[in-house]
């Protein structure tokens, strides 16, 4: 799907753009001030147009007054950098096994090389942003995941310097998006010897917003959302109908840890956690700012 340009406007008249803007008036006006917390990955993060997009939309939310956060993932790009090290990447349980080449990867991958291009882009397009690891103000401190079968818990598997999140500082956040600017975090943590953890960062993203009681949390993916079993958008669930749908089968695989990290983060005070189609340009824009859905959104009540 390739994004519109400018051009592509010509076709709107001056009166139905005041009309859009017009109706975006009320969704300003109710998250003024509010965090935002953003969990950017996907196609939303491959695709330069819709890089683009995302670096304009994240642009646009913080200058009409809402605190973006963005905390990003980089499977992709950690699988790349590993094949030219002549490394495979394993995983137990859709865990990434992270020995300590592997962390080194993941670290420079990450905060390096990532992360400063979701930097420079948001800066490219008018904003002011700011990267930042767990380590980064003692944001994100963690411990060594300790990973029991599934069939059998008896048993542990050892994932390496694979990270649970045993503390969020957020204090390094807020001065920063107190003072207009726009943070962009590594999913990385650090333990009680200085170690580093790679973090899974839809966890990150729902921990960050629910220390910091965020409006909401946002989670770009490549599915339109939560599917029925027939294969339909469920746009708006509770956290009951959540619990129900694991409960039944209709949520697994990969939208699991997905969707429990979310469905704490909506049962710890956030208001509202939506699970959006990072393939549809200015999906965020769209899901925040028009009555329209573009994903589910799971409700806290």
């Amino acid at each position: 799907m390739t994004a519109p340009t400018d051009h592509d406007l010509g076709h709107i008249t001056p009166r139905d753009q005041a009309e859009i803007l017009a109706q975006a008036l009320p969704y300003i006006r109710r998250f003024h001030g509010k965090t935002l917390v953003i969990k950017y990955g996907g196609n939303a993060m491959t695709d330069p147009a819709l890089q683009q997009d995302f670096a304009e939309d994240i642009v646009l939310l913080k200058l009409v007054g809402m605190n973006p956060i963005v905390v990003h993932g980089g499977g992709p790009q950690i699988d790349e950098a590993l094949t030219r090290l002549g490394k495979k990447g394993t995983f137990i349980q859709g865990m990434r096994v992270t020995d300590e080449e592997t962390m080194e990867v993941v670290e420079w991958v990450l905060a390096g090389q990532v992360q400063q291009d979701i930097v420079g882009l948001i800066n490219a397009a008018g904003g002011k942003a700011v990267g930042l690891t767990g380590r980064d103000g003692g944001l994100i401190r963690a411990r060594k995941l300790k990973m029991l079968d599934k069939n059998d818990p008896a048993v542990e598997h050892d994932v390496g310097q694979v990270g649970e999140i045993t503390a969020i500082d957020p204090g390094v956040v807020q001065a920063l998006q107190d003072d207009r600017f726009i943070p962009v975090i590594s999913p990385i943590g650090f333990g009680e010897q200085n170690e580093s953890y790679n973090i899974n960062a839809d966890l990150v993203a729902s921990k960050l917003a629910t220390v910091l009681k965020a409006e909401k949390l946002m989670l770009l993916t490549n599915t339109p959302g939560v599917l029925d079993k027939s294969g339909q958008l469920l746009t708006n669930l509770s956290a009951r109908e959540i619990d129900e749908l694991f409960a039944d089968g209709t949520i697994s695989g990969g939208m699991l840890p997905k969707i429990s990290g979310a469905l704490d983060a909506a049962k710890s005070g956030v208001n509202a956690v939506h699970i959006i189609d990072g393939r549809v340009p200015h999906a965020m824009l769209l899901e925040i700012l028009t009555d329209q859905a573009y994903g589910t959104m799971i409700r806290s009540h």
